[in-house]
This record gives C-alpha cells, sequence and structure tokens, in this order.
C-alpha cells in the first residue's frame, strides 16, 4: 500500500507542478506578447508559420531578396525597412508560444491519471490544450490581418481564459492541501470578494480599449511624437485612470473585511495582500505611463501585472468557496490510498 501511495502521491506532484508552471510560462508569453506589441515588433515576420520564408528568420538584409518590399508589401513592407531586432522579437514569441503548446499538452498526459476519480481535471486540461492550438492560429490570424487592434485584442483576452482554466485545476487538486482555517461571514466576504473582482476584470477589458486606441494614436502621428499621445487617446483613457482607484478601493476594502473576521487561512491573507501590492504597482506603471509619455517598456509590464493580479482574484474566489467548488472528499480517498 506504501508502494501505491507513493505512485499516487508523485503523479498529483507531477501534475500540480507541470499546471503551475504552464501557468508562469502563459503569463511570461502574455508578459512577452506585451513587448512585441510595445516595440512595434508584430510584423516582424511578415508570413506565419515560417518568417520571410525561411524556417530559421534572417539576421542580416542580405539574406532577403533584393525585392522583399514588394514580395511583402501587401503586409504593410511596402515602405519598411528589415529591422532584425523586431524580426526576432517576434521570432521568440512564436518560439515560446509553441514550448507553452508542448508544456500543455504535457499537462493534458498527465491529467489522465484523473478521468475516472475527477474526470472535471482531464476535461479542462484538454480543454486548455485545444484553446492553446486556437490560440496558435489566432496569431497566424494577427499577421494576416497585418496587426488589427481588435484581433490582436481577442488573442490576449483568450491567453487570460487558457490562464484562468488552468489555475481552475491546479486549484481543484491542491484543494486537499490547502487549510482555509474558518472563515465567518462568507456570504459577505464572497459578495465583496465578486464586486473586487469585477471590477478588476472589467478594468483590463476598458485597459484593452485604451491599447487599440494608443496603437491607433501611435500609427497616426508616430513614434516620434510620443509625448502627444496620451492628449489624443480620448474619453476611454481618462475613464480608465480614474477606474484604478475604484479598483484599487474594493479591494482594499475586502481585505480589511476579511482580516477584521478573525484568524483564516493564512494563504488567502498572502494572496489578497499580493493583489494589493499587484494593484498598487499597476497604478504607478500607469501613472508613470501618463506623464512620461508612455514608455514602450511599461506597457507590457503593466499590462501583465493586471492579468495576474486577476488571476490571483480568480484563486482566492476558488479557495474561499473550496467546499462547494472542489470534491474534497474524493480527493481524501487519493490520500489515503483507498483508490488509484
Amino acid at each position: 500500500m506504501t508502494n501505491s501511495n507513493n505512485l499516487i502521491n508523485n503523479s498529483d506532484r507531477l501534475f500540480r507542478r507541470l499546471a503551475l508552471l504552464t501557468v508562469i510560462i502563459i503569463y511570461l508569453l502574455i508578459l512577452v506578447g506585451g513587448i512585441v506589441r510595445s516595440t512595434g515588433s508584430g510584423m516582424g515576420c511578415p508570413d506565419w508559420p515560417k518568417c520571410f520564408g525561411q524556417w530559421i528568420p534572417p539576421t542580416d538584409i542580405s539574406q532577403l531578396p533584393a525585392n522583399y518590399q514588394e514580395i511583402y508589401g501587401h503586409r504593410g513592407y511596402a515602405n519598411t525597412s528589415f529591422n532584425v531586432v523586431k524580426t526576432w522579437t517576434e521570432y521568440l514569441n512564436r518560439l515560446l508560444g509553441v514550448f507553452t503548446g508542448f508544456i500543455i499538452f504535457l499537462t493534458f498526459l498527465a491529467s489522465l491519471r484523473y478521468r475516472k476519480l475527477d474526470p472535471a481535471v482531464t476535461a479542462f486540461s484538454f480543454l486548455a490544450f485545444f484553446l492553446v492550438g486556437v490560440q496558435g492560429w489566432l496569431g497566424a490570424v494577427v499577421v494576416s490581418s497585418v496587426l488589427t487592434p481588435w484581433i490582436i485584442t481577442l488573442h490576449m483576452l483568450l491567453a487570460i481564459v487558457i490562464v484562468g482554466i488552468l489555475l481552475y485545476v491546479t486549484a481543484r487538486t491542491y484543494a486537499v492541501h490547502i487549510e482555509t482555517g474558518q472563515v465567518q461571514n462568507k456570504a459577505g466576504l464572497n459578495r465583496w470578494l465578486i464586486i473586487s473582482t469585477l471590477l478588476l476584470l472589467l478594468q483590463v477589458l476598458l485597459g484593452t480599449q485604451v491599447r487599440e486606441a494608443v496603437d491607433h494614436i501611435g500609427g497616426q502621428i508616430g513614434d516620434l511624437a510620443r509625448r502627444l499621445w496620451i492628449e489624443n487617446l480620448g474619453l476611454s483613457f481618462y475613464i480608465h485612470r480614474s477606474f484604478s482607484i475604484l479598483v484599487f478601493s474594493a479591494q482594499l476594502y475586502w481585505l480589511i473585511r476579511f482580516k477584521r473576521q478573525g484568524p483564516a487561512s493564512g494563504l488567502i491573507t498572502t494572496l489578497a495582500n499580493w493583489v494589493i501590492v499587484l494593484l498598487g504597482v499597476e497604478i504607478i506603471t500607469g501613472a508613470t505611463m501618463a506623464y512620461f509619455a508612455i514608455p514602450a517598456f511599461l506597457q507590457p509590464v503593466h499590462l501583465t501585472l493586471a492579468i495576474v493580479a486577476l488571476g490571483i482574484q480568480f484563486v482566492l474566489l476558488l479557495l474561499l468557496n473550496k467546499e462547494s467548488v472542489f470534491p474534497i472528499k474524493r480527493y481524501t480517498v487519493i490520500e489515503s490510498g483507498e483508490a488509484v
């Protein structure tokens, strides 16, 4: 029985580690995707899946046909010169996407051990793997559409959905190991946590609108007039900027109420504290972009911080309601070694 328990625990541990690794890699992919967008590297490779018709991108213009601007003129290269930095930035983004697909496939394979005990884990793991494939296809659409802003935004939002699915299955398999303590007034805490999470989600969506406006303004007046971008963004920017205070205040209010209700899970408190820290840094990076002509290096950081905070909020909701969300008793069977 001991050997059986060890095999069970090892396979559980492998799945959880792979799922967490995949979440981290997808966050990294979102960050890199933001770098591609903020540096204007999205068309660094004008075709897909190859780059300038090559599996290994060129490192010098001499490796391209003399009439490459004519060949790729329909992809925005008619008046654009080859830029090796932008080409390799986009290509490395694609390589990371392929690596993500490989890791998430391993996660799905590891989830097969749950197919009888808890089919939801296997089903959601497969859904995440399937959506990564859709994400790859959508990446090709981004290139073929010559960086249509709403398609880029959809590409990013799908990444958030994939992260949410993986966080769910990870938390589901971790549930039996997590002590949340006695939570008083759970209904009231739940209500405020849902409100603060929805406010943060709305803020992220508002941010995507601002980002689309930034891309549009940048394309119109050019990078050299970057200091003029903010004043031309319009109402969406000012709503997004002011809304950040409401988002931060709602989360802080929930955390204060949670701490006042007495001893509870140290994990929940730690995660909630991290959300406050991330939102605080988010506000700082947003203000810095507003007053310092939207530095390109801060744009992907600003985006990634918001998505990480949203992911933690989702985990907080799951943990606060783990008894009703997760099949704790069935996982206890695994821990006792009574079933495989």
